[in-house]
């Protein structure tokens, strides 16, 4: 029987439990995923927390996690274009800490892609391109980044600096060597953050996307002229500035983005920094560090 980390209460790390369960069954257009890497988020712990009862309702036991990467063992009846032996990765709805998990629209991985990147892509990844999908920049223009050395800012810096927008973006004085190397001008945050980005972008800063939460955007809409030219998934007072938030509507999805990040990332023009991997059965203690903010860069769990 295979492994499977789960929790039956609300509450802090402590509530995960590594449990033995049965080998699920895929659905018809399901299939079913040897697990051999599951990314840690920190929407886990909000889940895990009960902060997002009212948007993600708990049904125990709960199997935390979303993003997976492994090899298909079955196939529903009605998948077409897998087949039990393919490399894949993707959004595990079900849960993804655990040795077998069901996976509705599996995405191909490229060869050069290690287990850890692709496990570590679908939800940093697929929130860096939806936000871009929605400010809708053309090449040219220019973007502000919040958080800019987090791990969904670095993978909104390379995929904007790739489509040839210009990237300014704000990070602490450890990171702003490595926000630079991604190919944005660093700005540090802190007091007199806008006076900064003003002088590092005089051409303007045509939007704005904030992955802090650090309470920028009265001084973001500003600099970008107008609360539609800005959007957070960090910030939950943006509504009281006419700022878009993003994340929290499942229909709010870009599912197209995994396929370009995966190509993106293979041929060495997207890095995700995986700060540590662990054995399933030490989940509770990856979650207390992202919970504690110790990690600098993704968390992976290793089945």
């Amino acid at each position: 029987m295979p492994f499977t980390v789960s929790y039956d209460r609300f509450g802090g790390p402590e509530v995960l439990a590594l449990t033995e369960t049965d080998l699920p069954q895929p659905a018809p257009h399901q299939v079913r995923v040897k697990v051999k890497a599951a990314g840690v988020n920190p929407l886990d712990s909000k889940i895990r927390r009960g902060d997002l009862a009212h948007v993600f309702p708990a049904a125990f036991p709960v199997v935390p996690g979303v993003d997976a990467a492994g090899v298909i063992d079955a196939v529903g009846e009605a998948v077409t274009g897998f087949t039990v032996g393919d490399e894949v990765f993707g959004v595990t709805p079900a849960g993804s800490y655990t040795q077998y998990a069901l996976m509705p629209a599996p995405v191909a991985k490229p060869d050069a892609l290690s287990w850890e990147t692709a496990a570590a892509l679908p939800t940093v990844g697929e929130t860096a391109f939806r936000a871009l999908k929605h400010l809708d920049l053309a090449p040219g223009q220019t973007l502000l980044v919040h958080g800019a050395a987090g791990s969904v800012g670095a993978i909104a810096v390379q995929l904007a600096t790739a489509r040839g927008i210009t990237v300014v973006g704000t990070a602490g004085a450890g990171d702003l060597e490595r926000v630079t190397a991604l190919g944005a001008t660093a700005v540090p945050y802190g007091p007199g953050w806008p006076g900064r980005v003003r002088d590092a972008a005089p051409q303007g800063v045509h939007a704005v996307f904030d992955t802090s939460g650090a309470g920028v955007l009265p001084d973001s809409v500003d600099l970008a002229g107008s609360p539609d030219r800005v959007i957070t998934i960090a910030d939950m007072n943006a509504a009281q500035h006419g700022v878009r938030f993003t994340g929290m509507d499942p229909a709010d999805r870009a599912p197209e983005a995994l396929p370009e990040l995966a190509a993106l990332a293979a041929a060495g023009r997207l890095t995700v920094q995986i700060w540590r991997t662990y054995p399933l059965k030490e989940a509770a203690q990856a979650q207390d560090d992202i919970d504690h903010r110790r990690n600098r860069g993704k968390v992976i769990l290793l089945p």
